[in-house]
């Protein structure tokens, strides 16, 4: 983005279109990008200098100023001195203190009393009195990015971003409508979404509301509206319509992907939650390793005359089954009454909302069908395992009903994890089975002829690791199951370790 004072726009007929440039442009755009490599070690000043020169030559000065803003972000300024300008200037100021300074010739006894005082040479004092200043920073490093053909469309794009910055609505519509509302979600901006028919085609706009919507301009959102709008022109096909206060007039401004594109797309680098609440609740039911995925913004959900996308969505280990799951925050009334209509009008899905109690719209919520739990501050997270319990209890039942009542391992040694692995199952499907050729121990399912040959090998007094090691070459790592099957126990001798003894 560039700063206001180099906004370029055009009003003609009441539009609001910034003024974009083209290959027009490239030999100031090559001239600009010179002037910066020609005067590499040279003060700021007279980088400026160069500068100003171009902008007399042509026609439109904050086209070069914009530009020049952007090739500035890619250089480097540096204090270069012989000494270091803070003590420099101390030693002058201390020495003008006691003599008195109030013509040049005082100045230049108090520079040289300096300069004695550091032993120094006076032209050594005086570049390093004031090297510290912007003006007199050392252009030390030029690593531009761009080519002229690339800085060009940085520019339209900048320049596109900066009007965005008083936009009270903007109406989106994207060939890309989940990546669209992720950014939205992530720039921590309200919208809404409206599906449209016609012609056979859905059409999707999302709707942004500004920051005069609410209650203050801030410049944080214009800041966001600008991230969103690169997000935005990494689609294939876009379109923008935003409503722009323009010095106390509604203006209106369209811009498509014919206008504005990302010279070497970046990602939107911005917080993945929309706020403390989200992130911590994922952080923590991250922690669990329960049979559910946390998902982060999953799929559309379908509503009447709009759509929605649930805050995560629960995606079980097993089959494939999904719950949705959608926070409601500190929001303003009217946005609270559009997402109760919203949850209202999904159907055929299972969604938990957990809302803020101070929002008092619990009781309208639980009218939705959806499993509502209220929070203060913090989600709870024993509350949502709670209610997935219960879908996990259904999706037990119905899974074990497509299971053999017996079932037969083909391997000598296996674990009941895997033989629900193998028939993508939760293990709990699997426990209420028999299992004929096997024997439990603990986890495992073991054949009789493998527990005889390892009982052959265990002899009483035996050290534990020697155990263990013998039950790892058979692929058992539960020791205490199999030598209790076994008619053993192990005697622990402190913490030296264990023997075998018989039971």
């Amino acid at each position: 983005m560039l700063t206001k004072d180099l906004l370029r726009v055009s009003r003609r007929g009441g539009s609001y279109r910034p003024e974009f440039i083209g290959r027009e442009a490239q030999p100031l755009v090559a001239e600009l990008i010179d002037t910066y490599r020609n005067n590499l070690e040279r003060p700021r000043h007279e980088v400026e200098t160069a500068l100003k020169a171009i902008e007399a030559d042509h026609e439109d000065f904050k086209l070069v100023r914009g530009l020049a803003a952007l090739l500035d972000r890619e250089a480097t300024f540096e204090t270069v001195a012989p000494l270091p300008p803070e003590r420099t200037r101390r030693r002058v100021f201390e020495a003008a203190e006691q003599q008195g300074v109030a013509t040049a010739d005082e100045r230049e006894r108090a520079i040289k009393r300096a300069a004695e005082g550091l032993a120094v040479e006076t032209d050594t004092v005086e570049t390093a009195l004031y090297a510290d200043r912007g003006c007199n920073q050392r252009l030390t490093a030029f690593e531009c990015r761009w080519s002229p053909e690339a800085l060009i469309e940085q520019y339209n794009l900048s320049v596109a971003q900066t009007a965005l910055f008083d936009a009270t609505e903007i109406r989106l519509t994207t060939s890309d409508p989940r990546r669209l509302i992720s950014a939205v979600k992530r720039l921590g901006l309200l919208y809404e979404i409206s599906r449209e028919q016609a012609d056979g085609q859905t059409t999707r706009t999302v709707v942004i509301t500004g920051p005069d919507g609410l209650f203050r301009r801030t410049r944080r959102y214009g800041t966001a509206f600008g991230r969103l709008l690169r997000s935005v022109a990494t689609s294939e096909e876009w379109e923008l319509q935003a409503t722009v206060s323009d010095r106390g007039t509604e203006r209106e401004m369209v811009l498509t992907q014919r206008d504005v594109s990302v010279p070497g797309v970046d990602p939107v680098v911005e917080p993945s939650y929309d706020s403390g609440v989200e992130r911590d609740f994922a952080s923590r039911f991250e922690a669990l390793g329960l049979d559910w995925e946390l998902q982060r913004e999953p799929d559309l959900l379908e509503t009447d005359t709009s759509v929605m996308i649930p805050d995560f969505a629960f995606e079980y280990n097993y089959g494939g089954f999904r719950v949705f799951f959608e926070v409601m925050g500190f929001w303003t009334p009217e946005y609270v009454e559009k997402k109760l209509t919203q949850l209202t009008s999904v159907e055929a899905v299972d969604l938990i909302v957990a809302v803020d109690e101070s929002l008092g719209v619990g009781e309208k919520l639980e009218a939705t069908d959806h499993r509502v739990i209220p929070y203060t501050k913090t989600v709870g997270l024993k509350n949502v395992i709670d209610v997935l319990r219960e879908y996990e209890s259904d999706l037990v039942a119905t899974s074990s009903m497509s299971l053999p009542e017996t079932m037969r391992p083909e391997e000598d040694v296996t674990t009941l994890e895997a033989v629900a692995a193998a028939y993508d199952v939760p293990c709990e499907a699997v426990e209420s089975r028999e299992f004929p050729a096997h024997e439990r121990c603990g986890r495992h399912l073991v054949r009789p002829t493998v527990l005889s040959a390892i009982d052959k090998e265990l002899t009483e007094g035996m050290s534990l690791a020697d155990v263990e090691a013998v039950l790892e070459e058979f692929g058992l790592s539960d020791s205490s199951a199999v030598v209790s099957r076994l008619g053993y126990r192990v005697a622990w001798d402190g913490l030296s370790g264990g023997r075998l003894e018989s039971r």
